[in-house]
């Protein structure tokens, strides 16, 4: 019989991302934002056929998606080359070429945000005129006149729902990642939709129910709930939750009189269905470990984007006999037992904290005896049951895999993500370090035998444990981190810049802290061979940031690989980047793993 060889690196190489997705109000059609043709494009499937089509053609990357309800146009936000400045585009309701609709310089955002129910008008938020703190705008579709509705003032400040009447607005501001305000404005009027301002919480999921706005907070609680609002009698209350899981998403079905609730609880996600009127909750099963975006159709159908470690980003529709899987996306010639699925670690941190941590082992069979250690972005996100194309190619060349959920992390409370805030090196970088020894002790790696990966947050942290911590391992990759405090504060997105001071801290009232915590401090030690990979465009860690620590590095006579993406923000959009950057990756790692270097 025709025997064939194990999967290659390439084979997963050649996954897809699923970025975003929109249904007709007919549910006939859905649209989807993907890089399928190696560069992101929105396309389209007619239902209940399942062969897809691109439907939009502009190779960028695509932020908001949205079809009008009568079916006249498509709504699509595009960005330019990774710069995150996106603007709107109107496409032909059979796809084409897109069309400017509200767009200006370059530099400028222009945001979508809602779309009125008869698609005559729509909301959107802009940073043209009030960088740091955006307005908001309703555009009249059939004169082209545009109406300010508010000025964004104290942090970056977003239209988050709009009433069907249209005369109630709730603005959402942001004054750091754990301290996100919600108000609704009716006829000049602002209210608080939480009682106390001044009590640190997050409030998200703006839903209007006739005169009752439901969404989500955290207010005087661990873990995100579900609360209510009542505009007429300016009330609030705590309507439902759920023991040590936070509600991040929140869905109405108006047809049946329920929400669709997504939680977050450690590197999982799950739905659960809300009935209004009895109060029964109902746990749903999904297909998936994390979901990226619910839709709920007009009929009360239900479509989930949604990942898992072995499974690559896919679109389902709940029915009556479960979900159904509408896209096919999957890693060439693999099947799931193919890949690694991770499993749920914990340890003891250095102050008693226990800190949970996925650890995906090496196939025995293709162990190549080598650990990388993972510290994800954020800070104030998570390492999930997600799939990364990255960690299947690492696995497939024999790497084990460690990536703990420091402090600062989502999915495990209020008081735990907080910990990150004005202490980005000391806390989370000793997470690292306790998990590092756990390695150890467990005999999964040693110094010889581990590498450190990270990206964003997870690079600076990767440089972080370079320059304090060489002794542990045996070379270093660090993907768009920061690499000194001090420019980083100010080189941030204008719309970033009000969160800075509760997030990272005053780089004059916190110098000593900035400087001890700043991998820029220790270039000395960083004695191990590095490979550095940046955007050229990245608007969050830009490039100086990468370029600063390459040169000093360099001009010191270290051993410094240096890859830039000219066409690439934060992140890999285009699929030819992504090989790139991948396979360059995998080159550095396997010629450092035979090298013996000393601290």
């Amino acid at each position: 019989m025709i025997e064939f060889p194990k999967p290659t690196v390439e084979q997963f190489f050649r996954s897809y991302v699923i970025s975003n997705f929109t249904v007709s109000p007919n549910e006939d059609k859905l649209l989807f934002s993907a890089n399928l043709d190696g560069k992101m494009n929105v396309w389209g499937m007619n239902l209940p056929d399942q062969y897809p089509y691109l439907f939009a053609h502009h190779d960028q990357s695509v932020g908001s998606l949205k079809i009008d309800p009568k079916g006249r146009y498509v709504l699509a936000s595009y960005d330019h080359e990774g710069d995150e400045n996106y603007q709107i585009y109107a496409l032909p309701p059979e796809g084409g070429l897109p069309q400017e609709l509200i767009t200006g310089d370059k530099e400028d955002k222009y945001l979508y945000a809602h779309l009125s129910e008869d698609g005559k008008r729509l909301y959107y938020n802009t940073s043209k005129g009030n960088p740091s703190f955006l307005n908001t705008y309703v555009r009249d579709l059939e004169t082209g006149e545009d109406t300010l509705l508010h000025e964004g003032s104290g942090g970056a400040t977003f239209l988050s729902a709009v009433s069907e009447d249209e005369e109630k607005l709730v603005f959402t501001t942001l004054y750091a990642n754990t301290y996100i305000l919600s108000f609704v404005k009716v006829n000049g009027d602002m209210y608080d939709l939480t009682p106390d301002p001044d009590n640190v919480h997050v409030t998200g999921g703006a839903t209007f129910v006739g005169d009752t706005i439901y969404f989500v907070t955290n207010y005087n609680s661990e873990y995100h709930y579900l609360a209510s609002f009542n505009v007429q009698s300016k009330s609030f209350e705590s309507v439902l939750s759920i023991e040590s899981e936070s509600m991040n998403d929140l869905k109405y079905d108006k047809e049946h009189e329920q929400f669709y609730i997504v939680t977050e609880k450690g590197v999982r996600d799950h739905l659960y269905r809300y009935d209004v009127k009895n109060g029964t909750l109902e746990n749903l099963d999904v297909p998936v470990d994390v979901i990226e975006k619910l839709h709920v159709a007009k009929s009360g159908a239900v479509y989930m984007l949604g990942r898992s470690a072995v499974m690559p980003h896919n679109i389902f529709k709940l029915t009556d006999h479960g979900w159904k899987q509408l896209t096919a996306n999957h890693v060439l010639g693999v099947s799931t037992d193919e890949m690694v699925d991770p499993d749920v670690v914990t340890y003891e941190s250095f102050d008693g904290t226990e800190i949970e941590a996925l650890l995906f082992r090496a196939k025995p069979d293709n162990d190549n005896g080598h650990t990388i250690l993972w510290p994800h972005g954020g800070p104030q996100a998570s390492e999930r049951k997600f799939y990364r194309a990255m960690f299947q190619c690492l696995l497939n060349r024999g790497y084990t895999i460690f990536c703990p959920n420091f402090r600062g992390s989502t999915g495990y409370g209020s008081s735990f993500v907080k910990l990150v805030e004005q202490d980005w090196g000391e806390g989370p970088r000793l997470d690292n370090v306790y998990g590092i020894e756990w390695l150890f002790d467990q005999g999964i790696s040693s110094p010889e035998r581990l590498f450190l990966v990270g990206g964003s947050y997870g690079g600076y942290m990767a440089l972080l444990l370079h320059g304090r911590h060489p002794e542990y391992f045996k070379a270093v990759v660090d993907i768009f981190g920061v690499s000194n405090l001090f420019t980083f504060v100010n080189s941030v997105p204008d719309h970033w810049k009000p969160i800075m001071q509760r997030w990272l801290g005053d780089p004059e009232a916190d110098r000593e802290r900035f400087e001890k915590d700043s991998p820029i401090t220790y270039l000395n030690t960083m004695s191990k061979p590095m490979l550095v990979i940046q955007g050229a465009n990245d608007p969050r860690v830009v490039k100086e940031e990468s370029d600063q620590i390459v040169d000093k590095l360099r001009h010191d006579g270290r051993e410094v690989d240096y890859l830039v993406l000219d066409d690439e923000g934060h992140g890999f959009s285009k699929k030819e980047n992504e090989i790139n950057v991948y396979q360059t990756m995998l080159d550095f790692l396997e010629k450092h793993q035979s090298v013996t270097q000393s601290v």
